[in-house]
């Protein structure tokens, strides 16, 4: 697909790199089926290859129109169209791109007061666990005054039991490994990051937090404010450097949304300095997803070293987009691997594909369209009546728990229940990190 830039665009960078990735969509439509909102409206505007041609008439006019703009915010990002796409169109690229240029050269009418109130609080709140954290704990104290509204939104308050994630593993380890603790995870789930500390310390790995490594990124780059974006970025590589350089192995994601993101910092710092784009490929090269990191055969042993039998927990395994399509590990089975080791049976789920609707911000920020995918997301979890959900993403997790009978956890914590009274293999467990 041919693109000539309009004349106000020529020199800019993002017109430009757009222009290329439109280049190789064909018009072929494989993209169509694939695509959630596409599949829920029906209308080609809300599918890869109808936003393709929007972004391809903003590059050529030099402007957005509100069709664009509204189109664009209801892509979630899913990338569900890269995996179906026979061309390897870098769909998830080319949708960034084009937020970027609406924010550069926007449709005539600015964004609703209460949406630009909405994402302002969003950018403020959500990308500051300092900020984050306090707020969600403020409310779980005040549970009996809030609104009946607010209930579903606002999650369990942590068990303190189980937020102890273990007394001392870095003296007990030479193997050590970074943990992205992420922005608002510990606010809303502080359990899945405990019980990663945990788990990995009972394999022989010392997960060490590292504070000075704060927000990814990809909030700020997905609503297109990406300079904001490139300066966390920035601050992440360098401190993610100096981990590096003293001796950690790893930088380990326990959500699937942020580890996708910080592992494509190689590209998001394209434009940056030799020296930083080599900083920035040597961070991203580093960063792993929590199931690479686990060594199956290990969990199996200390597992069977229990010696406790029972019912065995039915799962409905729920792989989030960034997981499948984004990092591309859900087709290798390793979280199904790493929970049939630890004794849960995984039920069938038709459609596993599918997007739950969470997306980030998108629950908020397109709710009609993030609730309906839900619906049918939670209907093909449940087909075969499992015990619980289980995925690998706090947004995914917190958007299904507010409508879903059964629980939703994160699989680590699966493995934490599972493994509560195992010993610690020290040495003796190999993780895989490549």
């Amino acid at each position: 697909m041919y693109s000539r830039p309009a004349e106000v665009l020529v020199g800019n960078a993002h017109a430009a790199e757009a222009r290329e990735l439109i280049r190789r969509c064909v018009h072929c439509g494989f993209c169509l089926p694939a695509c959630p909102t596409y599949r829920v409206t029906g209308n080609e505007l809300d599918s890869p290859r109808g936003r393709i041609y929007l972004i391809k008439d903003l590059v050529e006019r030099g402007a957005a129109s509100e069709t664009t703009r509204t189109h664009l915010d209801r892509c979630l990002t899913c990338r569900a169209c890269e995996t179906a796409c026979p061309s390897g169109v870098e769909y998830g690229r080319l949708v960034d791109l084009g937020r970027d240029l609406v924010q550069v050269r926007p449709p005539p009418a600015p964004r609703a007061l209460r949406e630009r109130l909405l994402r302002a609080a969003l950018l403020a709140v959500a990308t500051r666990r300092s900020l984050f954290t306090p707020i969600v704990r403020l409310a779980q104290a005040l549970r009996g005054l809030m609104p009946r509204a607010s209930m579903p939104w606002l999650p369990p308050s942590p068990r303190t039991a189980r937020m102890v994630a273990t007394s001392n593993p870095i003296s007990r380890h030479v193997r050590r490994m970074v943990v992205l603790e992420g922005c608002v995870q510990p606010g809303l789930a502080p359990q899945i990051n405990a019980a990663t500390t945990r788990v990995l310390d009972r394999l022989g790995i010392a997960l060490v937090a590292a504070h000075e490594i704060g927000c990814c990124g990809a909030m700020d780059h997905h609503l297109g404010r990406i300079d904001t974006a490139l300066g966390k970025v920035r601050r992440n590589v360098v401190a993610g450097t100096r981990r590096l350089d003293d001796g950690v192995e790893a930088i380990v994601s326990t959500a699937s949304g942020c580890g996708v993101f910080a592992k494509d910092y190689d590209h998001v710092l394209r434009h940056a300095s030799p020296d930083l784009r080599r900083a920035g490929a040597r961070v991203a090269a580093a960063t792993r997803d929590l199931c690479e990191v686990i060594d199956v055969a290990s969990l199996a042993r200390l597992h069977a070293a229990r010696g406790v039998s029972g019912p065995r927990l039915r799962v409905a395994w729920q792989a989030p987009c960034s997981l499948q399509h984004g990092q591309h590990l859900a087709t290798a089975g390793k979280v199904e691997a790493i929970l049939r080791a630890v004794g849960c049976e995984l039920v069938p789920v038709a459609n596993a594909t599918l997007c739950c609707g969470s997306a980030g911000t998108y629950s908020l920020l397109q709710p009609e369209l993030s609730q309906e995918l839900r619906a049918r997301k939670l209907a093909s979890l449940m087909g075969a009546a499992p015990d619980v959900i289980a995925t690998a993403n706090v947004g995914c997790l917190e958007h299904l728990r507010q409508a879903s009978r059964v629980p939703v956890r994160h699989w680590i914590e699966l493995v934490d229940d599972a493994l509560e009274c195992a010993t610690p293999v020290g040495a003796q467990a190999v993780a895989t990190t490549t």
